[in-house]
């Protein structure tokens, strides 16, 4: 048993770190593979369950950290220099942008931990975040301009993105979909978009996965620290390599695919789930 909870652990770990940063819905991605195939429930309490696929994605935000390691030296003065052409991303940009999403998150985390997490909401969330997709594309050609550095951000852009963000809340419909999606509307390249959302995780994420432990501290045992430690290292390790390979991708590709993706896959978990 406890060499399946290592596999467990690791396939868990590996989804999160594939898609946390991938407009397709990491919780959802973990909810589905959860609850139809892994049951992780069945092998621990279903709080140790569910705080466990919050707390993994501390390993997604490490890789964050590692590969925007000179943005944030330079948002907290650490790195000399200016961003592109004497301007730069600065830490109050962030911080504007996580108010929104933070508040909100605080305020009905209860209710999205008790009523949101399932199959359903998720299916919802990822065809409802696919059309999201679909309009920032093509209202996007018909812009002559757009910003493509996240140093040109504005406070605007930064507090728009973070009302997106909110939407993000509800499993299925992706943080960084919806964030990438309101950058995209709001006048920013895709690639900025995707940079802004990734460093704007860092935050969101780590208030997360805190008050989720806090919460749940309780119902830890030193018997599940090992599961979630591998948990940690495969969501790193696959989440370094996911965010390299997107961030390469995002430009030429857009968001279509991506909505495509998400609209078969709703489909075929509704099939397959009613």
């Amino acid at each position: 048993m406890e060499f399946w909870y290592i596999i467990v652990s690791i396939i868990l770990g590996f989804v999160e770190g594939l898609t946390e940063f991938a407009p397709v819905s990491s919780t959802g991605h973990m909810i589905i593979v959860d609850e139809l195939w892994l049951q992780s429930k069945e092998l621990y309490s279903e709080p140790v369950a569910n705080t466990f696929k919050v707390v993994i994605q501390l390993g997604s935000i490490l890789a964050v950290v590692v590969i925007f390691k000179d943005n944030f030296k330079q948002m907290l003065n650490l790195k000399k220099g200016e961003g592109v052409k004497g301007r730069k991303l600065k830490l109050t940009h962030v911080i504007v942008g996580i108010i929104p999403a933070g508040v909100l998150g605080y305020a009905f985390e209860d209710y999205i931990d008790n009523y949101l997490f399932s199959v359903k909401t998720v299916i919802f969330g990822l065809a409802a975040g696919a059309i999201l997709m679909i309009l920032a594309d093509w209202f996007q050609k018909n812009r002559t301009y757009t910003i493509s550095t996240v140093d040109h951000i504005s406070y605007k852009q930064a507090f728009g993105m973070g009302l997106f963000q909110c939407v993000g809340l509800w499993p299925g419909f992706s943080r960084s979909g919806s964030t990438i999606s309101g950058g995209v509307l709001l006048g920013m390249s895709h690639r900025a978009s995707s940079d802004f959302t990734f460093i704007m995780a860092v935050p969101i994420m780590l208030g997360a996965s805190g008050l989720s432990f806090i919460k749940n501290f309780q119902h830890f045992t030193i018997d599940a620290m090992p599961f979630f430690i591998i948990g940690f290292l495969s969501a790193f390790v696959f989440a370094l390599i996911s965010i390299r390979f997107f961030l390469k991708l995002i430009n030429r590709i857009k968001l279509v695919p991506f909505a495509i993706y998400r609209i078969l896959l709703a489909g075929f978990i509704y099939v397959l789930y009613f």
